[in-house]
């Protein structure tokens, strides 16, 4: 078992993880990075990312987050191809376990763990993956110009990504498992009022199909009623919207969360309720959710971490 000491700790990786291993380094803070089971985090399954300042022509999500990366090893950032497994935050230096069991002791610790798209669990959705199936209109929305496309989902988020799909998109489908949608009124308003938004109330999906890539999905009303029936819809685009999981499971008892597991901030800050440690990313973002703010929040978690290291020398 080795042990390792560290001024900045980086659990996790993506855009919050690296850019906070750019900034860090630039600092002369020689980060270690613990890049976690997704090295990239969940742009690594994007293919064209249009939205990202500084790519004009647009860039694979995997090939992004490789220049992050490799910028970040530019600046002499250490970075481990491994998961920490453990933390303890009750004192400083705080004491953290990969799952090779090797200990790192870090006087200040960034949480860029990210957080993960919920799916139906259907084989098909990981088929399709990044050939029409998305967990994020605003990032794929634009590739779906006049098309039609499907959401799954019936509250805020799932009538929101239906509204913005409406604006780009032929048609949409708003499939809805139960027979209201959970969402607020104003949005159930705004969706029911929209022409080119078709909801499909008591509706789940049992499959997608296509020859390379989703032209269609396979559709179940009133499942397990004598009503039930099954039909098809012609779609090109198939998007998750019913919700996310912060990538926070090991946190837990050791920081302030809220009640679905996202790292609490203090205001524009990435102070953590514990001194010294700090969340960047999505897993202390329940309402953004995009690469570009979470590269921002990146880089304030290396200035507040390189404020909180000069403040208590």
């Amino acid at each position: 078992m080795a042990e390792t000491s560290t001024r900045v700790l980086i659990i996790g990786s993506g855009p919050a993880g690296y850019t906070a291993g750019i900034y860090a380094s630039r600092a002369n803070l020689k980060p270690l990075i613990y890049e976690g089971n997704q090295p990239g985090g969940q742009l690594t399954q994007t293919t064209e990312i249009e939205n990202f300042p500084g790519y004009p022509t647009g860039i694979q999500g995997p090939e992004m987050m490789e220049e992050f990366r490799q910028q970040a090893i530019r600046f002499g950032a250490d970075i481990r191809s491994n998961t920490i497994a453990e933390v303890d935050f009750s004192k400083r230096p705080f004491r953290c376990v990969d799952e090779a069991g090797d200990v790192v002791m870090a006087e200040t610790v960034i949480i860029s763990t990210g957080a993960s798209a919920k799916y139906l669990g259907l084989a098909d959705e990981e088929k399709y993956r990044g050939l029409g199936v998305s967990a994020c209109a605003t990032c794929d929305g634009f590739f779906y110009r006049k098309k039609n496309v499907a959401v799954v989902g019936g509250g805020d988020t799932a009538c929101e990504e239906a509204l913005y799909l409406s604006t780009l998109a032929k048609k949409v489908y708003l499939i809805v498992r139960r027979g209201v949608l959970r969402a607020s009124d104003v949005m159930q308003r705004r969706v029911k009022e929209r022409e080119n938004i078709e909801i499909l109330f008591f509706c789940q999906t049992e499959g997608l199909f296509g020859e390379d890539g989703v032209e269609g999905a396979h559709i179940v009303r009133n499942l397990g009623t004598p009503e039930e029936e099954r039909f098809d819809i012609e779609i090109d685009g198939f998007f998750l919207a019913i919700g996310h999981r912060p990538n926070t499971e090991i946190f837990k008892g050791q920081i302030e969360m809220d009640a679905e597991g996202y790292i609490k901030v203090e205001g524009a800050t990435t102070l953590t309720n514990v001194a010294g440690v700090f969340a960047a990313g999505d897993c202390a973002d329940p309402r953004y959710r995009q690469a570009v703010s979470a590269a921002g929040t990146g880089c304030r978690a290396a200035l507040d971490a390189e404020r909180f290291l000069m403040e208590n020398e």
